[in-house]
């Protein structure tokens, strides 16, 4: 698996479930969040040169596929990396795999970077661009052995 796609380890608790037993959809949404905080860890310079410019990583957009199932006591995988960046937007995927390794969810996810002070989206220039240029993966990487 490619240094620029981050994963994550989650067990499925009883609190994460619907009342039918499966993990309610808007977990899902927490699970991703989880990744995504793991990913800025894994990536320290992004943070660095998103603070220096004074720019914020903000969701605008939000598409999920739900492929299965996963219930109390799963170990899921959350897998987390950028596909690709535009002029003023740029997409991340996250992969959600069961411990043998099958699909639960799947997303992308579109950010646009915030200009703090001027509180609106901006282009993603110069040293922002540089780094997220350098953590783009394709999508076939989020397909590879993940063990």
């Amino acid at each position: 698996m490619s240094s620029s796609i981050t994963r994550v380890d989650l067990r499925v608790r009883g609190y994460h479930l619907d009342g039918y037993g499966h993990v309610n959809n808007a977990r899902y949404l927490e699970f991703m969040e989880e990744g995504r905080w793991a990913f800025f860890d894994d990536h320290a310079e992004l943070i660095r040169e998103l603070h220096k410019a004074g720019r914020a990583f903000v969701v605008v957009n939000l598409n999920i596929d739900y492929k299965r199932a996963a219930v109390q006591n799963d170990d899921l995988h959350v897998l987390t990396g950028i596909l690709d960046i535009g002029e003023r937007s740029a997409r991340c995927h996250h992969r959600i795999l069961s411990s043998d390794g099958k699909v639960v969810a799947q997303a992308d996810l579109t950010f646009v970077l915030l200009d703090v002070k001027a509180n609106e989206a901006c282009p993603i220039e110069e040293a922002v661009r540089e780094v997220l240029e350098k953590l783009c993966v394709e999508r076939e990487a989020f397909t590879l052995d993940t063990e």
